[in-house]
Protein backbone atom coordinates (compact mmCIF):
# COMPACT_ATOMS: atom_id res chain seq x y z
CA UNK A 1 0.00 0.00 0.00
CA UNK A 2 0.97 3.57 -0.85
CA UNK A 3 1.66 6.37 2.42
CA UNK A 4 -1.54 7.86 1.26
CA UNK A 5 -3.93 4.39 1.03
CA UNK A 6 -2.43 3.63 4.61
CA UNK A 7 -3.07 7.33 5.92
CA UNK A 8 -6.61 6.77 5.24
CA UNK A 9 -7.01 3.42 6.54
CA UNK A 10 -5.69 4.70 9.72
CA UNK A 11 -7.83 7.90 9.72
CA UNK A 12 -11.01 5.67 9.22
CA UNK A 13 -10.28 3.07 11.58
CA UNK A 14 -9.36 5.58 14.60
CA UNK A 15 -12.69 7.11 13.86
CA UNK A 16 -14.34 3.55 13.60
CA UNK A 17 -12.31 2.54 16.94
CA UNK A 18 -13.31 5.49 18.91
CA UNK A 19 -17.18 4.81 17.72
CA UNK A 20 -16.83 1.33 18.93
CA UNK A 21 -15.38 1.66 22.36
CA UNK A 22 -17.50 4.61 23.49
CA UNK A 23 -20.27 2.22 22.51
CA UNK A 24 -19.96 -1.50 22.15
CA UNK A 25 -16.55 -2.08 24.46
CA UNK A 26 -17.40 0.41 26.77
CA UNK A 27 -16.25 -0.90 30.18
CA UNK A 28 -16.73 -4.45 28.99
CA UNK A 29 -12.52 -4.22 28.09
CA UNK A 30 -11.56 -3.24 32.05
CA UNK A 31 -14.04 -5.85 33.20
CA UNK A 32 -13.11 -8.45 31.22
CA UNK A 33 -9.30 -8.47 32.17
CA UNK A 34 -8.70 -6.55 35.44
CA UNK A 35 -6.91 -8.61 37.62
CA UNK A 36 -4.56 -10.33 35.27
CA UNK A 37 -2.06 -8.82 37.25
CA UNK A 38 -1.32 -8.51 40.95
CA UNK A 39 0.96 -6.90 43.02
CA UNK A 40 2.05 -8.38 46.65
CA UNK A 41 0.68 -6.02 49.79
CA UNK A 42 1.64 -8.17 53.23
CA UNK A 43 1.66 -11.42 54.88
CA UNK A 44 -0.75 -11.41 57.67
CA UNK A 45 -1.45 -14.51 59.94
CA UNK A 46 -3.84 -16.84 59.01
CA UNK A 47 -7.70 -16.74 60.39
CA UNK A 48 -10.39 -19.27 60.19
CA UNK A 49 -12.30 -18.87 57.02
CA UNK A 50 -8.77 -17.91 54.66
CA UNK A 51 -8.20 -19.74 51.51
CA UNK A 52 -5.29 -21.99 52.41
CA UNK A 53 -3.76 -22.00 48.89
CA UNK A 54 -2.80 -18.46 49.90
CA UNK A 55 -0.63 -19.58 52.69
CA UNK A 56 3.16 -18.63 52.89
CA UNK A 57 4.90 -21.41 54.08
CA UNK A 58 8.14 -20.42 54.58
CA UNK A 59 6.86 -17.49 56.60
CA UNK A 60 4.46 -20.40 58.48
CA UNK A 61 7.66 -22.50 58.95
CA UNK A 62 9.75 -19.06 59.93
CA UNK A 63 6.75 -18.36 62.68
CA UNK A 64 5.93 -21.53 64.02
CA UNK A 65 2.01 -20.68 63.17
CA UNK A 66 0.64 -20.37 59.43
CA UNK A 67 0.54 -17.03 57.70
CA UNK A 68 -0.94 -16.11 54.12
CA UNK A 69 0.38 -13.60 51.59
CA UNK A 70 -2.29 -10.98 50.52
CA UNK A 71 -2.42 -9.03 47.16
CA UNK A 72 -4.38 -7.07 45.30
CA UNK A 73 -5.73 -5.75 42.06
CA UNK A 74 -2.71 -3.60 39.86
CA UNK A 75 -4.26 -0.80 38.91
CA UNK A 76 -3.31 -0.70 35.25
CA UNK A 77 -3.04 -3.37 32.65
CA UNK A 78 -0.51 -4.59 30.13
CA UNK A 79 -1.93 -5.03 26.99
CA UNK A 80 -0.19 -6.98 24.23
CA UNK A 81 -0.60 -7.91 20.52
CA UNK A 82 1.42 -10.26 18.81
CA UNK A 83 0.73 -10.12 14.95
CA UNK A 84 1.18 -12.68 12.42
CA UNK A 85 2.71 -11.40 9.37
CA UNK A 86 3.30 -13.96 7.28
CA UNK A 87 2.30 -14.07 3.64
CA UNK A 88 -0.54 -15.83 4.32
CA UNK A 89 -2.00 -12.77 6.43
CA UNK A 90 -2.09 -10.65 3.23
CA UNK A 91 -4.31 -13.11 1.44
CA UNK A 92 -8.17 -12.71 1.46
CA UNK A 93 -11.33 -12.95 -0.72
CA UNK A 94 -12.91 -9.97 0.81
CA UNK A 95 -12.20 -6.24 0.02
CA UNK A 96 -9.89 -6.27 3.22
CA UNK A 97 -6.97 -9.19 4.43
CA UNK A 98 -6.28 -10.67 7.10
CA UNK A 99 -4.01 -8.20 8.01
CA UNK A 100 -6.24 -5.68 7.47
CA UNK A 101 -9.06 -7.42 9.61
CA UNK A 102 -5.83 -7.80 12.75
CA UNK A 103 -5.22 -3.74 12.53
CA UNK A 104 -8.82 -3.20 12.72
CA UNK A 105 -9.47 -5.89 15.67
CA UNK A 106 -6.14 -4.41 17.10
CA UNK A 107 -7.42 -0.76 16.58
CA UNK A 108 -10.66 -1.51 18.91
CA UNK A 109 -8.54 -3.31 22.10
CA UNK A 110 -6.05 -0.64 21.80
CA UNK A 111 -8.49 2.40 22.38
CA UNK A 112 -10.45 0.50 24.78
CA UNK A 113 -6.97 -0.30 26.54
CA UNK A 114 -6.32 3.26 25.98
CA UNK A 115 -9.03 4.45 27.44
CA UNK A 116 -8.15 3.10 31.09
CA UNK A 117 -5.25 4.53 30.81
CA UNK A 118 -3.41 1.37 29.92
CA UNK A 119 -0.20 0.28 28.29
CA UNK A 120 -0.05 -1.47 24.94
CA UNK A 121 2.76 -3.47 22.68
CA UNK A 122 2.79 -4.40 19.65
CA UNK A 123 5.46 -7.58 17.95
CA UNK A 124 4.85 -8.33 14.29
CA UNK A 125 6.63 -12.04 13.38
CA UNK A 126 6.87 -13.88 10.49
CA UNK A 127 9.94 -16.45 11.04
CA UNK A 128 11.61 -13.77 12.79
CA UNK A 129 10.78 -10.63 15.03
CA UNK A 130 9.92 -7.94 12.50
CA UNK A 131 8.78 -5.35 14.46
CA UNK A 132 8.74 -4.69 18.29
CA UNK A 133 6.55 -2.13 20.23
CA UNK A 134 7.53 -2.01 23.80
CA UNK A 135 4.20 -0.84 25.99
CA UNK A 136 3.60 2.45 26.79
CA UNK A 137 -0.01 4.35 27.05
CA UNK A 138 -1.33 7.24 25.39
CA UNK A 139 -3.70 7.72 22.44
CA UNK A 140 -0.57 8.34 20.21
CA UNK A 141 1.40 5.41 21.12
CA UNK A 142 -2.22 3.13 20.05
CA UNK A 143 -2.13 4.93 16.66
CA UNK A 144 1.30 4.42 16.11
CA UNK A 145 0.97 0.61 17.12
CA UNK A 146 -2.43 0.76 13.96
CA UNK A 147 -0.08 2.06 11.57
CA UNK A 148 2.90 -0.29 11.67
CA UNK A 149 0.59 -2.84 11.29
CA UNK A 150 -1.11 -1.69 8.33
CA UNK A 151 2.26 -0.16 6.57
CA UNK A 152 4.76 -3.04 7.91
CA UNK A 153 5.95 -5.11 4.93
CA UNK A 154 7.61 -8.21 6.09
CA UNK A 155 10.89 -9.06 5.61
CA UNK A 156 9.93 -13.11 5.27
CA UNK A 157 6.78 -14.88 4.00
CA UNK A 158 7.01 -17.60 6.44
CA UNK A 159 5.36 -18.12 9.88
CA UNK A 160 7.95 -19.55 12.95
CA UNK A 161 5.22 -19.24 15.87
CA UNK A 162 6.91 -21.50 18.51
CA UNK A 163 9.73 -18.82 17.90
CA UNK A 164 7.76 -15.50 18.36
CA UNK A 165 5.85 -17.18 21.74
CA UNK A 166 9.37 -17.91 23.50
CA UNK A 167 10.59 -15.25 22.22
CA UNK A 168 7.69 -13.07 23.60
CA UNK A 169 8.04 -15.09 27.15
CA UNK A 170 11.79 -14.30 27.47
CA UNK A 171 10.70 -10.29 26.55
CA UNK A 172 7.65 -9.95 28.59
CA UNK A 173 8.38 -9.88 32.36
CA UNK A 174 5.74 -7.95 33.58
CA UNK A 175 2.60 -10.07 33.94
CA UNK A 176 0.29 -9.08 30.67
CA UNK A 177 -3.29 -9.33 28.79
CA UNK A 178 -1.79 -10.65 25.59
CA UNK A 179 -3.66 -10.96 22.04
CA UNK A 180 -2.50 -13.21 19.56
CA UNK A 181 -3.63 -13.05 16.30
CA UNK A 182 -2.72 -15.69 13.55
CA UNK A 183 -4.09 -18.06 10.96
CA UNK A 184 -2.29 -20.79 13.04
CA UNK A 185 -1.15 -21.89 9.00
CA UNK A 186 2.51 -22.78 10.45
CA UNK A 187 4.84 -25.14 10.77
CA UNK A 188 6.27 -26.48 14.13
CA UNK A 189 4.95 -27.77 16.98
CA UNK A 190 3.68 -24.26 19.17
CA UNK A 191 2.01 -25.91 22.11
CA UNK A 192 4.54 -25.83 24.65
CA UNK A 193 5.83 -22.40 24.06
CA UNK A 194 2.41 -21.23 24.71
CA UNK A 195 1.71 -23.21 27.38
CA UNK A 196 4.77 -21.26 28.97
CA UNK A 197 3.12 -18.12 27.70
CA UNK A 198 0.04 -18.92 29.14
CA UNK A 199 1.04 -19.95 33.08
CA UNK A 200 2.97 -16.45 33.07
CA UNK A 201 0.29 -13.93 31.29
CA UNK A 202 -3.95 -14.08 30.00
CA UNK A 203 -3.44 -15.11 26.75
CA UNK A 204 -6.55 -14.92 24.23
CA UNK A 205 -5.92 -16.36 20.14
CA UNK A 206 -7.44 -14.37 17.89
CA UNK A 207 -8.18 -17.04 15.04
CA UNK A 208 -8.25 -15.55 11.85
CA UNK A 209 -10.10 -17.16 8.95
CA UNK A 210 -10.95 -16.11 5.46
CA UNK A 211 -14.34 -17.69 4.58
CA UNK A 212 -13.97 -18.00 0.75
CA UNK A 213 -11.34 -20.73 1.64
CA UNK A 214 -14.21 -22.99 3.13
CA UNK A 215 -14.73 -24.25 -0.29
CA UNK A 216 -13.00 -25.48 -3.29
CA UNK A 217 -13.37 -23.31 -6.07
CA UNK A 218 -15.04 -25.68 -8.84
CA UNK A 219 -12.36 -25.28 -11.66
CA UNK A 220 -11.35 -28.69 -12.85
CA UNK A 221 -7.57 -29.18 -12.82
CA UNK A 222 -5.91 -26.24 -10.99
CA UNK A 223 -2.85 -25.36 -9.64
CA UNK A 224 -2.16 -24.17 -5.90
CA UNK A 225 0.73 -22.20 -4.44
CA UNK A 226 1.22 -22.20 -0.46
CA UNK A 227 1.55 -18.01 -0.39
CA UNK A 228 4.74 -18.83 2.63
CA UNK A 229 6.17 -22.11 1.39
CA UNK A 230 6.03 -21.66 -2.52
CA UNK A 231 4.81 -25.40 -3.03
CA UNK A 232 2.91 -26.15 -5.68
CA UNK A 233 0.44 -28.38 -5.81
CA UNK A 234 -2.50 -29.91 -8.24
CA UNK A 235 -6.20 -30.62 -7.37
CA UNK A 236 -8.73 -31.25 -9.56
CA UNK A 237 -11.76 -29.12 -8.06
CA UNK A 238 -14.29 -30.83 -9.64
CA UNK A 239 -14.04 -33.98 -7.79
CA UNK A 240 -16.59 -34.60 -5.26
CA UNK A 241 -14.45 -37.14 -3.25
CA UNK A 242 -11.31 -34.21 -3.13
CA UNK A 243 -13.72 -31.27 -2.37
CA UNK A 244 -15.52 -33.86 0.61
CA UNK A 245 -12.02 -34.44 1.81
CA UNK A 246 -10.81 -30.62 1.76
CA UNK A 247 -13.91 -29.72 3.96
CA UNK A 248 -13.30 -32.49 6.49
CA UNK A 249 -10.05 -31.94 6.58
CA UNK A 250 -10.57 -28.26 7.48
CA UNK A 251 -13.70 -29.19 9.79
CA UNK A 252 -11.00 -30.91 11.64
CA UNK A 253 -8.37 -28.97 11.79
CA UNK A 254 -10.36 -26.37 13.14
CA UNK A 255 -11.79 -28.45 16.09
CA UNK A 256 -8.19 -29.46 16.58
CA UNK A 257 -6.75 -26.40 16.97
CA UNK A 258 -10.05 -25.21 19.71
CA UNK A 259 -9.03 -27.84 21.92
CA UNK A 260 -5.52 -27.63 21.90
CA UNK A 261 -5.76 -23.93 22.62
CA UNK A 262 -8.33 -24.68 25.99
CA UNK A 263 -5.99 -27.28 26.71
CA UNK A 264 -3.67 -24.81 27.19
CA UNK A 265 -5.33 -22.28 29.50
CA UNK A 266 -5.91 -19.97 26.04
CA UNK A 267 -9.15 -18.54 25.01
CA UNK A 268 -9.85 -18.57 21.59
CA UNK A 269 -11.90 -16.86 19.34
CA UNK A 270 -12.36 -17.64 15.67
CA UNK A 271 -13.22 -14.10 13.68
CA UNK A 272 -13.68 -14.58 9.62
CA UNK A 273 -13.11 -11.41 7.01
CA UNK A 274 -16.59 -10.07 6.26
CA UNK A 275 -17.72 -10.75 10.06
CA UNK A 276 -18.75 -7.82 12.54
CA UNK A 277 -16.01 -8.35 14.33
CA UNK A 278 -16.23 -5.94 17.33
CA UNK A 279 -19.51 -7.19 18.00
CA UNK A 280 -17.97 -10.84 18.60
CA UNK A 281 -15.07 -9.45 20.78
CA UNK A 282 -17.83 -8.01 22.85
CA UNK A 283 -19.65 -10.92 23.11
CA UNK A 284 -16.35 -12.36 23.66
CA UNK A 285 -15.38 -9.67 26.72
CA UNK A 286 -19.25 -10.65 28.54
CA UNK A 287 -18.55 -14.48 28.70
CA UNK A 288 -15.04 -13.43 30.41
CA UNK A 289 -16.72 -11.46 32.49
CA UNK A 290 -19.61 -13.79 33.57
CA UNK A 291 -16.86 -16.69 34.14
CA UNK A 292 -15.05 -15.02 36.05
CA UNK A 293 -18.16 -13.43 38.37
CA UNK A 294 -18.81 -17.38 38.55
CA UNK A 295 -15.46 -18.42 39.68
CA UNK A 296 -15.28 -15.46 42.46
Amino acid sequence: MDLATITRKIRLLEIQSRKEVAGLLAGEFRSAFRGAGMEFEEVREYLPGDDVRSIDWNVTARQGKPYLKRFREERELTVFFLVDASASERFGGFPESLGDLAARLCAALAFSAVRNNDKVGLMLFTDQVEKFLPPAKGPSHAMRLIREILGHTPASPGTDLPMALDWLGRTLKRRSVVFLLSDFLAPGDFRLPLQRLAQRHDVVALVLRDPSLDTLPQGGLMHFRDPETRQEFLLDTSCPATRSAYQRRLQQEESTLTRQLLSLGVDPLPLALGEEGTRKLAAFLKRRIQRRAREH
